[in-house]
């Protein structure tokens, strides 16, 4: 008997996260805030977010980094095939990235360019 393997759907989120380094914070929420004029979503301690279209831009503060780096969202209706199907395709997970609450559907991993991509199940929504 052959088994069968359904390989799980992935589509875009709607988050996009940049996460800047202290000294070029300020001058990027500015950017975002009063140059562009984008609404703020939310305010928050470790950065903000913006309305930027049909998405949400997270601009986050990132003190460990020297330079700003960009995580894009994947949603996918079941995580742990997710994570087996990118694993069987030489994408490894990545969960060292940062750390997720215990009880986030999710995990981290990059594109071959070094994108880090956040993969979330539908229970985060």
């Amino acid at each position: 008997m052959v088994a069968n393997i359904s390989n799980p759907s992935f589509s875009g989120g709607i988050n996009i996260v940049i996460k800047v380094p202290l000294h070029q914070y300020d001058a990027t929420i500015s950017f975002y805030r009063d140059t562009l004029g984008l609404p703020v979503v939310e305010e928050e301690p470790e950065g903000y977010i913006f309305q930027f279209g049909p998405n949400r831009l997270w601009v986050d503060r990132a003190p460990q980094l020297t330079k700003t780096d960009i995580f894009l969202e994947l949603e996918t209706s079941d995580t742990e095939a997710a994570s087996r199907y990118l694993r069987n395709h030489g994408i490894p997970r990545r969960d060292e990235i940062e750390a997720l609450p215990e009880d986030f559907d999710g995990f981290f991993i990059s594109d071959p360019a070094g994108v880090i991509h956040l993969v979330v199940g539908d229970s985060n929504y």
